[in-house]
């Protein structure tokens, strides 16, 4: 075993095929596999902590979702990678990327349908698997209601697929345990770990946007998006809004 082979380094670095001469489209390819590629580690992190949190190990859910957030930040950090790539060099290469979209991912598609953001873009066959299970935010609800806090039995047994509503006993149940936090230590730093989550995928859209905006400004996406305008209609996205409404009543 060496690290080339360990790595599979031969594949992967033969896995980048620009159809342009252009420099910048090799960076252009290179950022987004490498997006993929967290989104890929994203999705086991979620998948097992989903699993610890639906059998009651909260505090073994800490870390998984720790690193989520950490991995969001790094993706965050690449968009400055990608704004060094002017609006110029990307209108040399734009035209051979055709119909494709990020719009397309469902990678990305399936991490937010796995936090509780139902609903939008292209379903594949990883969103649409996950949109047939109960949500992160679900799960979370569910150990609440283990826990002996009262929670509306819409809360807990919906039509999985369907967008969340949000629910005024689900907030008020956790601004209990925000009242309370020694008392529910548990609940109280997995609802803290879940906002670092939603708050790092704010921050990624914000980026997302900007980059965006600064390497299109207000020109259509690829793959028939609105571009700019479409991306600006997602930054109020919450997958876990009861703990963002809260805040107000504590």
């Amino acid at each position: 075993m060496t690290y080339g082979r360990y790595l599979a380094l031969d594949d992967l670095l033969a896995a980048q095929h620009p159809r342009s001469d252009r420099h910048d489209e090799l960076l252009f390819i290179i950022i987004h596999q490498t997006k993929e590629l967290w989104l890929k580690q994203i999705l086991a992190e979620l998948r097992l902590a989903k699993a610890l949190v639906r059998d009651g190990k909260l505090i073994e859910a800490y870390k998984g979702l720790a690193r989520i957030s950490r991995i969001q930040a790094v993706m965050t950090l690449s968009w400055d990678v990608l704004a060094t790539m002017t609006p110029s060099d990307y209108t040399r290469f734009r035209q051979v990327l055709g119909p494709s979209s990020g719009f397309q991912s469902d990678q990305f598609r399936a991490v937010e349908t796995m936090l509780g953001l139902r609903g939008g873009g292209v379903p594949g066959p990883l969103t649409t698997a996950a949109a047939a299970e109960p949500s992160l935010w679900d799960d979370a609800n569910a150990a609440m209601a283990a826990a002996g806090f009262p929670l509306p039995a819409e809360a807990l047994a919906r039509d999985w697929p369907q967008p969340y509503a949000p629910s005024e006993a689900v907030r008020a149940a956790w601004a209990e345990v925000y009242r309370d936090p020694t008392r529910h230590w548990d609940l109280y730093q997995l609802a803290e770990k879940l906002v670092d989550i939603d708050d790092a995928l704010a921050t990624w859209r914000h980026k997302h946007v900007l980059t965006v905006s600064r390497v299109i400004g207000g020109k259509p996406g690829t793959g028939g998006t609105a571009g700019v305008s479409y991306l600006e209609s997602t930054l109020a996205k919450r997958a876990f809004p009861e703990l963002w409404s809260l805040r107000t009543d504590l």
